[in-house]
């Protein structure tokens, strides 16, 4: 038997956030790596006047289905997690407790911003993950708008 340490995972908390608009490997990929990372996830599901700067926003599932496929997805990967609505590009990240963020290549500047914005608050900043896009079988990164426009497959 070893030392228990040796298994224990990095960070107590890790933030991690998205649209997870018809959930695909990309959003998959973030989630499995943020929960082998943190003890606890605090998830950040977009909605509101967030999804409208996004391109086919009107395809955009509801909240709520989006909510249960993460959930649903996090469970079978047995995650501890919380999931909560934001509507604004930082959301409760400024403030809540956590260690870690783990964003995609594209959304490192949202994980400065939230940085930024703890730095306000007078919280630690978080130290940031950063993984690469999944690639579709084009070689493309996979985008849940281009799957909203029919372009690739989940």
């Amino acid at each position: 038997m070893g030392d228990i340490e040796c298994c224990k995972k990095p960070f107590r908390r890790v933030i991690v956030g998205g649209t997870f608009d018809r959930l695909h490997a990309g959003h998959k990929e973030l989630l499995k790596v943020a929960a082998m990372l943190g003890d606890e996830l605090l998830v950040g599901i977009t909605d509101g006047e967030m999804l409208k700067g996004k391109e086919e926003w009107e395809k955009i599932e509801p909240f709520s289905k989006r909510k249960g496929n993460v959930e649903e997805f996090l469970r079978s990967i047995e995650a501890n997690f919380v999931t909560c609505r934001i509507t604004d590009p930082i959301g409760p990240a400024a403030y809540v407790d956590a260690d870690a963020i783990v964003v995609s290549e594209e959304t490192y500047s949202g994980a400065i911003a939230v940085n930024n914005a703890r730095s306000f608050n007078g919280k630690n900043k978080l130290i940031i993950v950063v993984i690469p896009m999944v690639l579709s079988e084009n070689g493309t990164p996979i985008r849940s708008s281009r799957i909203r426009k029919e372009q690739v497959k989940c």
